[in-house]
């Protein structure tokens, strides 16, 4: 039986943040944390993904500020930390957050009011670029988060019901983490299909607008092309186990990568037309970006990190899908990169 309302009187928060070798950058969302503009309490829970450059001597320095609780396990995976960790927690709701972003200091009063006035039991929201974050790291916000590309699809729309969080910024209920028993062993992809399985089990979700946290994402283009062929190989295999939400935009960024193949070979045959086409939409990301940065670094920029993001994700899509879905491979067999062991 689902619980349809917590009284505002007992929203309990606790916020649930997994980490792996980065103290420098919970030092920051501690800051963040201090400063906060929120009159009740709240706890942290901070859980210790078996890193060799620990986060204690950190965490020490804000023993006596804020209501820590900290815990050190072997290496098994963010889903798994992040379970730990709201198994550890003493409150009734989880804001479970990457260990990479800082909170606007209205967060938590954005949440409680949302929430006191249309409680839901799974809630995420958005992500933007901190004024102080690398003009590489807006150039990789915006490409993630632009409407130009599948960032702005997926992450802007104000749905109530069937919004998918993701889990640098998500909310979840006591009772929905324990009828769900929370995230799989799948990275990334974990928080779609948690998702998922919550819509199965009855649950709604939604985005909260105001709920903005600045997520720092990748500092280099390599780690960034990592993160988004990941994305990429996962997507089939979600669409394997839950075939009932697969959808043409996962598509996008492999048509886009067929699309510049294509562009190129009439090139070659003295058509221009594609190729221009081409080159009027980066002159759009281009102009977005500029437009939001008031910066040509980091609208050239967003130009090669939008490329970034759609050749990483459309190759990897294409691969996953031909290993899983018409070699009919097992995904754990086939990535086991991709899957962390408890």
């Amino acid at each position: 039986m689902i619980s349809l309302f917590i009284d505002k009187m007992q929203l309990n928060f606790s916020f649930i943040v997994p980490v792996y070798n980065r103290p420098v950058e919970i030092d920051e969302l501690l800051q963040s944390m201090m400063v906060l503009n929120y009159n009740k309490p709240f706890e942290i829970v901070i859980v210790e993904d078996g890193s060799s450059d620990t986060s204690e001597r950190v965490i020490e320095k804000y023993q006596n500020k804020l209501s820590i609780s900290y815990y050190y396990k072997k290496n098994t995976g963010p889903g798994d930390s992040r379970n730990y960790g709201m198994s550890k927690a003493k409150g009734n709701y989880f804001i479970i957050l990457d260990s990479d972003v800082i909170l606007p200091e209205d967060y938590l009063s954005k949440v409680d009011e949302f929430l006191s006035r249309n409680f839901v039991h799974c809630f995420g929201g958005p992500d933007d670029a901190h004024k102080s974050f690398s003009n590489l790291q807006k150039a990789i916000s915006y490409s993630m988060t632009s409407y130009l590309t599948t960032g702005g699809i997926r992450g802007r729309k104000n749905t109530m019901g069937k919004f998918q969080p993701r889990s640098f910024n998500m909310g979840l209920s006591k009772d929905a983490f324990k009828s769900s028993q929370g995230f799989g062993q799948i990275h990334p992809g974990e928080d779609p299909d948690l998702t998922i399985r919550l819509w199965k089990l009855g649950y709604d979700t939604a985005l909260i607008p105001d709920a903005i946290v600045f997520h720092k994402r990748r500092i280099s283009w390599r780690k960034f092309h990592i993160q988004v062929h990941k994305f990429g190989l996962v997507r089939p295999i979600l669409n394997k186990w839950h075939p009932e939400t697969a959808k043409l935009t996962y598509w996008l960024p492999s048509m886009f990568l067929c699309y510049i193949l294509f562009a190129l070979v009439t090139v070659f045959c003295g058509w221009w037309y594609f190729a221009a086409f081409l080159g009027v939409y980066f002159v759009l990301i281009f102009i977005g970006a500029l437009f939001t940065y008031r910066s040509i670094s980091i609208a050239l920029q967003s130009i090669l990190a939008v490329f970034i993001q759609f050749y990483g994700y459309g190759k990897g899509f294409f691969k996953s899908y031909y290993y899983i879905h018409l070699l009919k491979r097992d995904p754990e067999k086939q990535f086991p990169a991709l899957f962390f062991s408890k």
